[in-house]
């Protein structure tokens, strides 16, 4: 099996792991709510008087969550060892293995991935404004604006939002936006006129499944193999069918 990935982007991928460890410490150290701009603390889970830093507490989870997804897929495929807990350990194994993941079917969102934990991080250790991804065209009928989906980090109301170009009140969360998108109604918000027909069918990235959903994409391949995900090909990335990817995560969308 020959690598999926570049000599460039395989080095991006083991310098971004090595990076994980350290940022992941120097969040810990926020954790009793040192004073930084633009960082939400919120009260309790700390000594009293002192705030806790929610953002540094929940980039420390993605990091771990990205790094147990990963290791796991690799325990689970190549039937070895799982390294011991602590996060510079899983990431040494990780890295020893970086030859066999750059020639997986997830090597591209596996990069993305490790790429967006150290972002996500140095954005609590030193914040920056957030940027947006383009998810398409407005799903009200007869808008015809840009969606673009904005990942809120160190936030969780909602984690991500999908807003309109055009019409400012044209907004949801990603969950809320996949069912209108679908053809479905808005479990809530405010109402919509009618929608167009929806396509027959839509395939997901591994991406677009971890973002919306709010999981590591090693988990999303985990899923994929073990319930036997419809899926295809396509530039070099591997896409599932919405259908599949409803029946096995609608259940557990993050809100």
């Amino acid at each position: 099996m020959g690598a999926r990935l570049c000599s460039g982007c395989a080095l991006a991928l083991v310098g971004g792991l090595r990076r994980l460890p350290n940022l992941y410490d120097e969040c810990g150290l926020l954790l009793g709510g040192a004073d930084r701009p633009r960082e939400r603390t919120s009260g309790g889970g700390s000594a009293p008087g002192l705030p806790f830093n929610t953002a540094a507490a929940e980039a420390r989870s993605v990091i771990v969550g990205v790094l147990r997804s990963w290791a796991g897929l690799v325990v689970g495929e190549r039937v070895v060892a799982a390294p011991r807990d602590a996060v510079a350990d899983v990431v040494e194994f990780l890295i020893r293995h970086a030859g066999w993941l750059a020639a997986h079917e997830a090597a591209g969102e596996l990069c993305e991935e490790v790429a967006r934990a150290v972002r996500r991080a140095r954005y609590v250790v030193d914040p920056s404004p957030g940027r947006g991804m383009n998810v398409g065209t407005c799903v009200v009928a007869d808008c015809g604006g840009g969606l673009t989906a904005v990942v809120r980090d160190g936030r969780s109301d909602p984690p991500v939002e999908i807003s309109c170009s055009a019409v400012p009140a044209h907004r949801w969360s990603a969950q809320e936006w996949m069912a209108l998108s679908g053809g479905a109604a808005a479990a809530e918000g405010p109402a919509v006129p009618a929608l167009p027909p929806p396509r027959t069918v839509r395939w997901l990235s591994a991406r677009d499944i971890s973002l919306l959903w709010g999981i590591a994409s090693g988990s999303v391949y985990r899923h994929a193999s073990e319930q036997q995900w419809r899926r295809r090909t396509g530039k070099g990335r591997t896409f599932y069918h919405e259908e599949d990817v409803l029946r096995c995560l609608g259940a557990h969308a993050r809100r």
